[in-house]
């Protein structure tokens, strides 16, 4: 299954991106404040109608794909979640299975998938815990987990670690990128050009809600790119990114 954009745009946020993703990996979507990135995720992910041009997931415009199955192959992760109720961690994991919800009652295959994802994002120790109760970082990582239990092909992220501290903001994008490599599409907006840079296989930046670089990290992020759309002035020393006024 891939994505194919062309010529996608939106009342406000996007006017002209076209790209297809055809492999696994991570691919960050990076830009400046009101580039758009949330807009184009929002429409991969199918909660952005109408826009113009074209965003087709597996061959199917994803307008026209049943929301259910379409849930099962793709997940979204949002900025900010807010969940008012006495849900524990596990709780909010296994909604991620409704789409394969059939009747009253759990299956073994939820509960296995709910096992896995919560493993693999690292949030077993507190699963019994109310959600209200945690941290930023651990609320994120517990949504995360929730993507993962769908057991989809690709996942779309919006910036993932806005609140998770240094640490762990490197733990998330090791995650992403071991995601990649097991064969899952992993599309993540970040603000951080050097996450992108360390972690990703391909970097989409985007200014003024066009397409401003499409390719390899150490390609794309370049010293004249990063001047031209952040304004900023950078240097590559030792394979990261040094920022200067």
């Amino acid at each position: 299954m891939s994505f194919r954009v062309a010529h996608a745009a939106f009342a406000y946020g996007l006017r002209d991106a076209t790209f297809e993703l055809s492999q696994p990996g991570l691919v960050a979507v990076a830009g400046p404040n009101g580039a758009g990135k949330s807009t184009l995720l929002g429409i991969m992910a199918g909660l952005r109608s109408p826009y113009l041009g074209s965003c087709m997931y597996g061959g199917t415009e994803v307008r026209r794909w049943r929301k259910r199955d379409f849930a099962r192959r793709v997940a979204f992760l949002p900025q900010i979640v807010r969940l008012e109720f006495p849900f524990t961690a596990e709780q909010v994991v296994l909604m991620g299975r409704t789409p394969y919800g059939g009747g009253w009652y759990e299956s073994p295959a939820d509960h296995s998938a709910v096992e896995a994802a919560m493993e693999t994002a690292d949030v077993l120790a507190f699963r019994a815990r109310d959600f209200r109760s945690l941290s930023g970082g651990e609320r994120q990582r517990v949504i995360l987990a929730s993507a993962l239990a769908q057991e989809p092909d690709a996942l779309l992220l919006d910036e993932p670690t806005t609140f998770l501290d240094l640490k762990h903001q490197l733990s998330m994008y090791r995650l992403l990128a071991e995601l990649g490599r097991r064969g899952m599409l992993v599309v993540s907006v970040t603000h951080d050009l050097n996450l992108a840079l360390q972690f990703a296989d391909r970097v989409l930046v985007l200014d003024q809600g066009r397409m401003a670089g499409d390719g390899a990290p150490a390609e794309v992020l370049n010293p004249e790119l990063i001047d031209r759309v952040f304004g900023v002035h950078a240097e590559v020393s030792g394979g990261w990114l040094h920022f200067r006024a």
